[in-house]
């Protein structure tokens, strides 16, 4: 069985593709401006004593797993969010939710609220989704819209970002209102998914080219990726989202190691599966895994599976499975230490989405996990991750071993 790498000990190796300094680590959190400053210093200590208890220069065959107290202390979730997630090409949507001029969509990732939307001369632009005046939240959930209104005090701003219309601010000295536009984000395409950059600024206010972002974003595996169906030509066919009570790393372990413990835990899966071609290929920031079917060829397992299935975790938090005509992601976002929301999209190719009695029935078996297409989040895996998380936080548990 090939050897998979731990997230944990991804956080500690990829940005610099060696290792994370442990002062550039917690250096870099952001004080939060409603806390003391003895507190804060608090915090950070903490955090630093963590980033110390484990050693990523351990060869794996002698490592053991990160300790306990990085799945469950607020400090090192924070250090997470400020160093990993906002450092990094985040995905937070999909091309078909911007396919027409005004559409858009919002979500959150950390502290970070974001709006996405393309304008009428067909860009992409992305913001933070605080209104510049009393910061107000102006956007929710998706839709269209002509431009955003804060339900505030009714400050306009347009698609790109511009501030349209300031209300009562008659009298008011030294307001420019050319600086008082939404603070724009990176925002950039590869295939299918809309992706955002939040720790760089955004200063042409244009779409990154997908050339870029694929070496930054996935590096040596993009062509890979994108040989293996990768791409925008399937159909988006549906959201499934899952609020699960332990650590996003325990779920992106669980993910991390599926050849492992697919026969024992996934016996249904198993079984469709030839698992001793299970193999696992690591690039910079990607891990891919792949195994071939095990079922003859025209049944309808092999009509879901395919001949192989492809499994690419790319770090810190998103997933993509590859399985006959199905493709579906699975994105990992950190709600709190021990809590975490499992958000999965559904992918088809273009010949069956009409075939509405294949896609239910696909659908329930993926869901049921007897039949797990992706061996992502179903029932069985939320059982085994929220009991690895109680685990985790049993005072007889601090380390155990690759």
């Amino acid at each position: 069985m090939a050897m998979t790498m731990n997230t944990t000990a991804m956080i500690m190796k990829i940005p610099n593709h060696n290792t994370f300094k442990s002062h550039q680590l917690f250096n870099c959190v952001k004080k939060p401006s409603c806390s003391s400053s003895s507190c804060y210093s608090e915090n950070l200590v903490a955090a630093q004593k963590l980033v110390y208890e484990f050693n990523p220069q351990i060869p794996i065959e002698k490592a053991l797993t990160p300790p306990s107290s990085w799945y469950t202390d607020p400090s090192f979730l924070a250090l997470e969010l400020h160093r990993v997630f906002y450092r990094s090409w985040q995905v937070v949507g999909y091309t078909d939710q911007l396919k027409d001029p005004q559409d858009f969509f919002s979500g959150r990732i950390g502290e970070v609220e974001f709006v996405v939307c393309r304008d009428d001369n067909g860009k992409i632009h992305a913001f933070h989704n605080v209104c510049r005046h009393h910061a107000s939240i102006l956007a929710t959930g998706s839709g269209k819209k002509s431009w955003f209104v804060c339900p505030y005090h009714g400050w306009t701003y347009g698609l790109d970002g511009t501030l349209l219309k300031a209300t009562r601010i008659t009298g008011i000295k030294d307001f420019n209102v050319k600086e008082f536009g939404l603070v724009p984000l990176e925002v950039a395409t590869w295939g299918p998914f809309v992706l955002l950059n939040m720790g760089k600024e955004a200063v042409h206010q244009e779409e990154v080219d997908s050339n870029v972002v694929a070496n930054e974003w996935l590096g040596g595996s993009s062509e890979i990726l994108s040989i293996n169906g990768i791409d925008s030509s399937l159909s988006y066919l549906c959201r499934r989202e899952y609020t699960i009570e332990c650590n996003w790393k325990v779920f992106c372990d669980n993910y991390l190691d599926g050849g492992y413990h697919v026969p024992y835990a996934h016996k249904g899966l198993a079984s469709g599966l030839q698992l001793d071609s299970y193999s696992t290929s690591l690039y910079e920031k990607v891990s891919i895994q792949r195994c071939e079917s095990g079922s003859t060829e025209g049944t309808d397992d092999t009509h879901r599976l395919g001949s192989k299935a492809i499994y690419a975790f790319i770090y810190p938090n998103f997933m993509i499975n590859r399985y006959g005509p199905w493709m579906d992601t699975n994105l990992v976002i950190p709600l709190a230490p021990t809590r975490c929301k499992v958000v999965f999209d559904y992918f088809l190719d273009g010949s069956l989405k009409d075939d509405k009695a294949f896609i239910e029935q696909s659908l329930k078996d993926s869901e049921q996990v007897q039949k797990c297409l992706a061996d992502g989040m179903q029932m069985e895996d939320i059982i085994l991750c929220e009991g690895v998380q109680r685990g985790l936080e049993s005072p007889a548990y601090c380390s155990g071993r690759k």
